[in-house]
């Protein structure tokens, strides 16, 4: 897309010089100008309008905030972090501000709510348009919603995943199988990937893992191994770790996989509006940009977490098998325990030592961490061929056991440029039990929110610690969880949340 610089009717240019603000806006560009500048007044721009900027033969289309203060002067544009790093901009550049063309797209979104099907074209459109940033906010609401309340066919939900691969880099190898696992989430310090890299690649099966950063969640699995290993790994450099190791473990927005995914769930998450054809498209898009062949995927079931019934998650792992197919995949879903957080810690760095925990073979270990890991390592080594039927738990209990797997993942952090070692947060506080009795609940999104709260993801050494799991039996004063912080501030409104919420975790 491109705009011109052709004078305004005053003779004037529509040109401004950029500042940069600092303004983090995530991935919807926002820009602020002058409200008596000669560009709105000439353009007749208004208040929250979408403006089409351009620099240097790059283009964005930004929402535009009219200041009436010195913010910005009269010949400058002032840009959010989003917008300046999309043009690539410096300080004083000059820019082009113009009206953007009409979001054709936009068509087919509004058919769809009136009950018309997508077909293959309308929906490449549409996942082209968003990848480019032409869609708000509100526009990407709107297409979210749609694809809720009209539930899509399964010609749609391929045309969707096809196009959310295309919008992104693509990966092949010059091997097979190529395995993968992935969990649909929502289930608090579930961090089985990083074992289970290491035990599938020490078995010799090729498992090249990419992963997310946390949206709305205290963790995601990449926040989790940065604490461990750089991560930020681009195509050519993940391809040798894999083609040295035979796997690796990075965050998936660095080699732009599928990078459309990641702007639909931050909407999603924010309506949170899961529509199963949408999770099926987020997550087999990423598997076939990547490459894979045969998939693990974990589909954790409970009444806090992402999928609630054993029947809806039936119902996931029927649609995903049947897209799968559509693609040459070999889909197999494993429905697990999801009524309590997995392991100890929530928050990157207290599940990055919970990790190590079990690859060390440490007394004390999270033992259901450890199984959950196992159980989904057997499923791959068997649907990959290292293992028979039957024979898979074992091999990756053999593998764990014997240190290979400890020996393999430090291999993989050595070629992903160097092991580093967990934080561990500057403020602690014990949260302790009212009364004694019996632990009966644990609310994994309440726990998640104290997580978050407390300054997980982006403090990676807070979050919290649990004491507790379903069942024990405990004294009054005993510590359930202890909150980690970095700072007083955040502890503060961790602590605050946790008062206020005594339901968190049920003692009867």
């Amino acid at each position: 897309m491109t705009a011109t610089t052709e004078p305004l009717p005053n003779g004037k240019p529509n040109l401004l010089a950029a500042k940069r603000l600092g303004i983090q806006s995530v991935q919807e560009a926002q820009i602020f100008m002058r409200k008596d500048c000669h560009v709105c007044r000439s353009e007749g721009f208004s208040a929250h309008a979408r403006v089409l900027v351009s620099h240097n033969g790059k283009s964005v289309v930004a929402n535009l905030y009219q200041v009436t203060s010195d913010i910005v002067a009269m010949d400058e544009v002032g840009m959010s972090d989003s917008a300046w790093d999309s043009l690539a901009l410096h300080d004083g550049a000059m820019v082009t501000i113009s009206h953007p063309p009409p979001l054709e797209s936009l068509g087919a979104v509004r058919g769809k709510v009136y009950g018309k099907r997508f077909d293959s074209a309308s929906l490449k459109e549409i996942v082209t348009d968003i990848q480019a940033g032409r869609y708000s906010d509100i526009q990407l609401s709107a297409f979210v919603t749609a694809c809720a309340a009209r539930p899509l066919a399964r010609e749609e939900i391929c045309a969707l995943t096809q196009a959310m691969v295309d919008a992104g880099d693509r990966i092949t190898w010059n091997k097979r199988p190529i395995v993968d696992k992935h969990c649909v989430g929502g289930l608090p310090g579930n961090r089985t990937t990083p074992i289970v890299v290491a035990i599938v690649a020490a078995c010799g099966l090729t498992i090249p893992k990419t992963s997310s950063r946390a949206i709305t969640s205290p963790a995601g699995t990449a926040d989790t191994m940065e604490t461990l290993a750089p991560i930020d790994l681009d195509i050519p450099t993940m391809r040798r770790v894999v083609e040295r190791e035979g796997g690796c473990i990075v965050w998936g927005g660095a080699a732009r996989l599928s990078p459309t995914d990641d702007i639909l769930i931050r909407v999603e998450n924010v309506l949170d509006l899961d529509a199963e054809a949408q999770l099926v498209a987020s997550i087999l898009s990423k598997k076939i940009a990547a490459g894979a062949t045969h998939i693990v995927l974990d589909l954790p079931v409970g009444p806090t977490a992402k999928v609630r019934t054993r029947e809806a998650a039936e119902a996931l792992a029927d649609s995903l098998a049947e897209i799968g197919a559509e693609f040459g995949l070999v889909v197999r879903t494993v429905l697990t325990d999801g009524t309590q957080p997995i392991g100890r810690g929530i928050g990157p760095a207290l599940e990055a030592r919970n990790v190590l925990d079990v690859l060390q073979i440490r007394q004390g270990a999270p033992e259901d961490l450890r199984q959950r890991a196992l159980v989904l390592a057997a499923h791959i080594l068997e649907l990959g061929g290292a293992a028979g039927p039957g024979e898979g738990a074992a091999l990756a209990t053999a593998t764990l056991d014997s240190g290979r797997a400890w020996t393999k993942f430090q291999r993989i952090c050595e070629a992903q440029g160097g092991m580093r070692v967990p934080r561990v947060a500057a403020y602690r506080r014990v949260i302790a039990a009212a009364t004694g009795g019996q632990v009966t609940t644990l609310d994994n999104r309440k726990l998640a929110k104290i997580a978050k709260l407390a300054g997980a993801p982006e403090d990676n050494a807070a979050g919290l610690e649990l004491h507790v799991k379903l069942g024990d039996k405990i004294q009054p004063r005993q510590p359930l969880y202890t909150v980690h912080s970095e700072s007083p501030g955040e502890l503060a409104y961790a602590l605050n949340y946790a008062r206020a919420n005594t339901d968190i975790i049920g003692v009867l």
